[in-house]
């Protein structure tokens, strides 16, 4: 077969993928205070001190009882005080005894029952009946139940998001030990780069790679700041040695296919970079470049440069496949990326390469379902106001419609 396709040299996805998720050295770690780690990678297991609930409780606002009757409607009990949330109770509850008590208060020593406030009939200051029956131990929260002293909380490898850190900070852990993040930067080549709508008309191009990549790594939890330069091998070599003992990462735009002004890749050897590889044979983003810069000192600082083509769809493409598994592996992250199984809804054509296409996801009648969307040529973006995912399709193979296909949803 010929065209670009069956290009020689070219590794497959799942090749290109492994080499990035199991090339990098994974980064050294931190500890630091549990609100400053959303969305960082814990280095150790994290095990609880304490229970949880520390102390029995009444899960609900009622009455703590004290009495060894089987049969508890229309029962009366004497009542002796309350007992609030953040308070205790120094005397315990005799037989026939009742306090009154608050979701969260510490149950009193002697008691059998909580009842509810909607069951219970208040006859006096110091006399309530219960007008319904209730099973022992009914309404309370033991000391731990959820969570005993010593137990795992979590793992080496643990995502901290929103939820993990609450459940943390409910058990009182004050900081962890997490996953430095990389440190990147972003170059982004071209003397085509248009500063006003007048310089378009002077064969120049708005950026688009810039903002996408800042916001990108934005919703990955990072700030980065974005150098541009010109399409010139010293600069280019001047900009890969400033930065290589700076940073963990340098991921580039343009410049790595094999034009006139392609000098990406020599100036990355120029400067010390080795190729793990170049070239996938995916649509779009064939000339991906991935390279290492490995010091001489055995314990020396290790930069990875990610080239991605100048396209900006591209670029987008490669950032959510290739980008994200590059950052996650630095913080110890080696899980496949989370492909989803749906239905194709009309046929594709085939291609020589396997491709990732900006699709529609949708449930229809329990199903998940995907629609291609148009205009998916590699400098086109304006598809991405309507995708929610990117789908593999794979080479030389008509598509039908109902066939099964992988997906990746994209949130961003």
């Amino acid at each position: 077969m010929s065209g670009c396709g069956a290009e020689k040299g070219l590794i497959s996805i799942d090749e290109a993928l492994q080499l990035i998720q199991t090339q990098p050295k994974v980064l050294a770690t931190e500890i630091l205070p549990l609100g400053q780690c959303l969305n960082r990678y814990l280095a150790k297991a994290v095990y609880s001190e304490v229970n949880l609930p520390s102390f029995s409780q009444s899960a609900v606002d009622g009455y703590a009882l004290n009495t060894a009757l089987e049969q508890l409607q229309d029962v009366c009990f004497e009542l002796k005080g309350e007992i609030k949330a953040g308070s205790v109770s120094d005397r315990p509850l005799l037989q026939g005894q009742s306090i009154r008590i608050f979701t969260g208060g510490k149950i009193p020593e002697g008691t059998t029952h909580v009842a509810r406030q909607e069951i219970v009939l208040v006859e006096s200051d110091s006399k309530i009946r219960l007008a319904e029956h209730i099973r022992p131990q009914a309404d309370i929260r033991f000391t731990g139940e959820e969570v005993q002293q010593g137990q795992q909380l979590a793992d080496i490898g643990q995502k901290i998001n929103i939820g993990a850190l609450a459940a943390l900070s409910m058990a009182g852990v004050q900081s962890i030990e997490v996953f430095c993040v990389p440190k990147i930067a972003m170059v982004i080549t071209g003397d085509e780069v248009a500063e006003t709508p007048e310089d378009l008309q002077v064969g120049k191009v708005f950026d688009a790679n810039g903002p996408l990549l800042k916001a990108w790594f934005k919703d990955y939890g990072l700030d980065v700041e974005i150098l541009h330069i010109v399409d010139e091998a010293e600069q280019v070599t001047q900009c890969f040695e400033g930065l290589k003992q700076q940073y963990d990462v340098i991921i580039s735009t343009g410049g790595v296919s094999v034009g006139d002004y392609d000098f990406v890749r020599p100036c990355a050897f120029e400067t010390g970079f080795e190729q793990v590889f170049w070239k996938v044979k995916q649509k779009p983003g064939k000339p991906l470049f991935f390279a290492e810069y490995k010091p001489v000192e055995r314990d020396g600082h290790h930069c990875y440069l990610l080239g991605l083509p100048g396209n900006p769809a591209a670029v987008y493409v490669a950032m959510q496949i290739y980008g994200k598994t590059l950052l996650d592996a630095l913080q110890n992250q080696d899980q496949p990326l989370p492909w989803f199984s749906a239905i194709l809804t009309h046929e594709l054509k085939s291609d020589a390469r396997e491709r990732f296409l900006r699709m529609h996801a949708y449930f229809e009648q329990g199903q998940l379902k995907l629609q291609s969307l148009a205009k998916q040529q590699s400098h086109m973006l304006s598809n991405l106001m309507q995708a929610n995912c990117l789908v593999r399709i794979p080479a030389n193979i008509k598509m039908e419609a109902g066939q099964q296909v992988s997906g990746l949803f994209i949130h961003n």
